[in-house]
């Protein structure tokens, strides 16, 4: 019999490495250009068009790159074109939303304490989110409003603020920082895919057609570009703070994310301007230590702790046939560390920020139990509380008198 919580797990470690492989992929691609566009010099000998070179050694070999401000003369018999790796990232990503997030939606979307949503309800939210961050950007972006460059990013910032507190207003905490990584992730992609590529095809049709091409789409395009550059390490730090209590389970969690996007624009300039052989802007590091220590400060203000009630889900599985003996298994082998106050020497906070003293929060962590220290045993880590097999045994047979 296939057991299809774990079939689901292997899903979701697939979707998840191919989302960090893709992701890798398209940031790497995206710095390199940032930073090569940045360092092109004139040179005397250039064509005509060409906008700057840049000679690079890596490899054992030296590369001589050149850069068309709009297009060369005629088209190129070979051209590389960077879109799969945005394409790949976004559809990864949003495969891993759908796996963790909107099937599991009563475990890490809802929280009844934050909004009492049904399941539908809470995707359907999550959905026009992600569709308003794009048509809200774009829209801005066309507009005169978006001709200055630095006001417009003062209003993307500000929207960003007012959606990092929406979301903590609907979401539980972890679901509310991930969807602000994806609603932020959106925007990027679909910079690529409508803005970035259409553009470029434009100037390649323009080419083979033996007309001039515009060189408001090259301008456009880089607009589009730049604004992903400063995008992309707020992005990568929200994804990564699902697994991190310290940065979500806190009241302040929408401030933390806020201050995340500035630490963001604050590295970015150092690079860029290092690239750009505009000089060292140390103060940079400076304003994002202080930054993070205010962010280490914020997530240490007392946490949330108000207890949520049980969701449908979890219900079931505080009412299934062996959940007492499971509890006193769980108290006993897991609570010393998964605690509001850890009596493990050297914890201070339960690891991933999981809490098992209550039955209550035993049933809401089913899943993560039966996987941990049921068909694994993974937990207690080096089985330090020594759980025995009959131990584990019975948490299998109560979660599958459940879930089948």
């Amino acid at each position: 019999m296939y057991d299809m919580t774990v079939i689901w797990e292997w899903v979701e470690i697939a979707a998840r490495w191919t989302h960090v492989i893709t992701a890798i992929a398209w940031i790497g691609s995206s710095f390199y250009f940032i930073a090569l566009d940045l360092g092109l010099r004139k040179a005397p000998d250039l064509p005509v068009g060409a906008h700057g070179e840049e000679w690079q050694v890596h490899g054992g070999g030296f590369y001589h790159i050149r850069k068309y401000l709009v297009a060369p003369a005629a088209m190129p018999e070979h051209l590389t074109w960077f879109k799969w790796e945005s394409y790949a990232t976004w559809l990864s990503g949003f495969t891993m939303l759908v796996l963790v997030y909107y099937l599991g939606s009563e475990f890490y979307l809802i929280d009844p304490a934050v909004m009492d949503l049904a399941p539908w309800q809470a995707i359907g939210i999550s959905l026009g989110s992600l569709a308003f961050g794009w048509l809200a950007y774009d829209t801005i972006c066309k507009s005169r409003f978006g001709d200055d460059n630095t006001r417009l990013m003062l209003l993307l910032y500000v929207i960003l603020v007012a959606m990092s507190w929406g979301y903590t207003q609907v979401f539980s905490g972890r679901a509310a920082l991930l969807h602000l990584g994806a609603f932020t992730a959106t925007i990027m992609s679909a910079n690529v895919f409508l803005i970035i590529m259409p553009n470029q095809r434009i100037v390649v049709a323009d080419l083979k057609a033996g007309r001039a091409p515009d060189p408001k789409y090259g301008k456009i395009a880089k607009q589009r570009s730049t604004h992903n550059n400063y995008l992309t390490l707020p992005v990568l730090f929200l994804m990564l703070s699902n697994h991190y209590p310290l940065v979500f389970a806190t009241e302040y969690n929408w401030i933390i994310a806020s201050l995340v996007f500035l630490m963001g624009v604050t590295i970015r300039h150092y690079f860029n301007t290092k690239h750009a052989r505009k000089g060292n802007p140390n103060w940079t590091w400076a304003a994002t230590v202080i930054l993070f220590i205010i962010v280490a400060w914020l997530s240490s203000v007392p946490m949330m702790r108000q207890e949520a009630a049980l969701t449908p889900a979890a219900q079931r599985f505080a009412d299934a046939a062996g959940f007492d003996q499971v509890t006193q298994i769980v108290q006993g082998r897991c609570s010393m560390c998964h605690a509001a106050e850890p009596g493990w020497e050297g914890l201070m906070w339960a690891p991933k920020g999981v809490h098992l003293e209550t039955p209550d929060q035993i049933a809401h962590e089913a899943r993560r139990i039966y996987l941990q220290s049921g068909v694994t045993h993974a937990m207690p880590p080096a089985n330090l509380s020594f759980m025995e097999e009959q131990e584990r045994a019975a948490i299998v047979a109560w979660y599958r008198s459940v879930s089948g």
